[in-house]
């Protein structure tokens, strides 16, 4: 229950990082919640009717409210419920900075890693892959000596891109057939930041299958190629 004993309830699909990052965000405040899976390829009305501008999960249910869009849905929980570690820090410059990287991991970072792991083009996917490997050395510099990127717990801008990057990131290389982050010594602090990540309990308690996810990578790779393509500047 919310606040006022309000249920929650959030709509989503078990293969999406995005509603990862909202299941993180509940379990970590320590939120009972009902899920509530959608199959996206038959949208339901409810999923339609709660989230009419994007139609997309996840989206989550607070009594009579409608949140959308996986950031706003952690910000909102960090808000709303009171139990648990803060997920935005209380000063300022703090919740200012935790933004930036998580819009950053999610503008950035996240969408320079699609063409430069689906391109077919040599070409073209060698330049997509020195932007990401770009990206990526900046959040590497983020995490120099530092276990999470806002300190010493999980917060705002690690659910951006943590769960991705630790998890999703290895089943896509697999299926792809292309490795972004190569051997062991490439990126020492991402890769530490990422096994700390995984670490969490409310972080394994929310993850899918990985089979399951090969599966499903695997069943759309011929979309992943197509919606990399169309990323490319015209």
């Amino acid at each position: 229950m919310g606040e006022r004993g309000e249920p929650v309830k959030l709509i989503g699909s078990g293969n999406s990082p995005y509603v990862h990052r909202a299941a993180v965000a509940l379990r970590l405040k320590g939120v009972p919640y009902e899920f509530i899976r959608e199959d996206t390829s038959n949208k339901s009305d409810l999923l339609l009717k709660s989230n009419p501008v994007h139609k997309k999960v996840p989206v989550l249910l607070h009594g009579d409210r409608a949140i959308c869009e996986s950031l706003v849905i952690v910000e909102y929980v960090d808000g709303a419920f009171a139990g648990g570690p803060p997920l935005l820090p209380a000063d300022p410059y703090g919740r200012a900075a935790a933004r930036f990287w998580a819009h950053f991991l999610d503008d950035r970072c996240l969408k320079s890693l699609w063409p430069a792991l689906w391109l077919e083009d040599g070409e073209a996917r060698a330049a997509a892959m020195a932007v990401a490997k770009g990206n990526l050395a900046m959040v590497e510099e983020q995490l120099k000596e530092k276990r999470f990127l806002g300190g010493d717990s999980i917060g705002l801008a690690d659910i951006a891109g943590a769960g991705m990057l630790a998890y999703w990131l290895d089943v896509i290389q697999e299926v792809a057939g292309v490795r972004v982050m190569g051997g062991d010594e490439e990126y020492p602090a991402l890769r530490r930041w990422k096994e700390e990540y995984l670490a969490e309990e409310a972080v394994r308690e929310c993850l899918p299958e990985r089979d399951q996810l090969v599966a499903h990578f695997s069943k759309i790779r011929d979309k992943c190629v197509s919606v990399a393509k169309s990323m490319l500047p015209n």
